[in-house]
């Protein structure tokens, strides 16, 4: 249980804040994790289409969403 919540979140905050963004780092991140899901064949799909309806559904409630506000 965090007790110091509000403390916890200036922490973190002021953290991300200092913190610089290293391209690199984040494409060497991004390749390891490509390299693991085609090792774990959890990637590339054996159907690329498989579950399309549902990213449609999605898609369009995003959009719907964006265009109200």
């Amino acid at each position: 249980m965090i007790k110091r919540g509000r403390e916890l979140e200036a922490f973190e905050r002021e953290l991300i804040a200092g913190e610089r963004v290293d391209v690199e780092r984040n494409f060497r991140l991004v390749e390891a994790m490509y390299d693991e899901a085609v090792a774990l064949g959890a990637f590339p799909p054996k159907d690329p289409l498989e579950g399309i309806e549902v990213d449609i559904r999605v898609a369009k409630v995003v959009n719907a969403v964006s265009g109200a506000a």
